[in-house]
């Protein structure tokens, strides 16, 4: 019985490199063109319309680049598999040789393209957070991703207030409430710096929304976030890198 024929995604900001891969798409036995846009954020909300089996993603893209897209399609209850398209030499493909991450070599050959469909996985948080550090271009994310329900609902970063750790969850805080997001408080401090600073083990806070630093009741740091009720506990030991930060700022 013959299989099902599968949908494919294409992601480029470069319309002749779009069309190639349209063209060669079509002319494959067990694929189909689901659709095609140019920036990471049209692609992730044509993911949730289309659920295609596979995206095919260009790297490098004004805006929301490939890598940070597909980190926030990973977090889909059923992501699409990802394959990136790059005009990276060879020799910079090692580094994604190495963490057995798919891609495709511009210009796009037809053999490969099919190669890659068939072998195409879905990426996991830990490899492409491993990509965007190997790739000294990947600016930090302009956006934190979280499931509302069954949709993918992005806060831009400059609204976030601060991340709060519990346990093996982080909250994400912003003006219009809060959301649970399945990372690491230390790798988002290491990602965000110096925007964002920890001022507790378990708290890192956006600069721009400091209100001030001062002391409850008790004596004891704390700080204000602007235009909230908010205060936050301050470690001692982070009180002086805190002011440091803030007179920097």
């Amino acid at each position: 019985m013959r299989q099902p024929r599968l949908d494919v995604l294409i992601v480029d900001d470069e319309p002749p490199a779009r069309e190639r891969l349209e063209r060669l798409v079509a002319e494959l036995p067990d694929w189909d063109v689901a659709g095609s846009c140019g920036s990471g954020g049209e692609a992730l909300n044509l993911v949730s319309q289309l659920n295609p089996a596979v995206v095919l993603l260009d790297i490098r893209m004004p805006g929301m680049g490939g890598v940070e897209a597909a980190r926030h399609l990973a977090s889909l209850p059923a992501p699409p598999a990802v394959v990136f398209t790059t005009a990276y030499d060879e020799y910079a493909m090692e580094a994604f040789d190495a963490r057995a991450v798919g891609y495709l070599l511009k210009p796009v050959r037809k053999e490969r393209l099919e190669q890659a469909l068939r072998q195409a996985g879905r990426l996991s948080a830990s490899q492409l957070l491993e990509v965007a550090s190997a790739d000294e271009h990947t600016a930090p994310r302009q956006n934190i991703a979280v499931r509302v329900r069954e949709e993918l609902r992005l806060i831009p970063v400059k609204d976030i207030q601060f991340f709060r750790a519990d346990h093996k969850y982080v909250t994400v805080h912003y003006a219009e409430g809060e959301h649970l997001i399945d990372e690491s408080l230390k790798v988002l401090a290491d990602e965000f710096a110096p925007e964002f600073v920890r001022i507790h083990r378990s708290i890192l806070v956006a600069v721009a929304h400091i209100e001030a630093v001062e002391k409850d009741a008790e004596g004891k740091p704390v700080l204000r976030i602007r235009d909230s009720r908010e205060t936050l506990p301050i470690s001692r030991r982070r009180l002086g890198p805190l002011k440091r930060s803030l007179i920097a700022a």
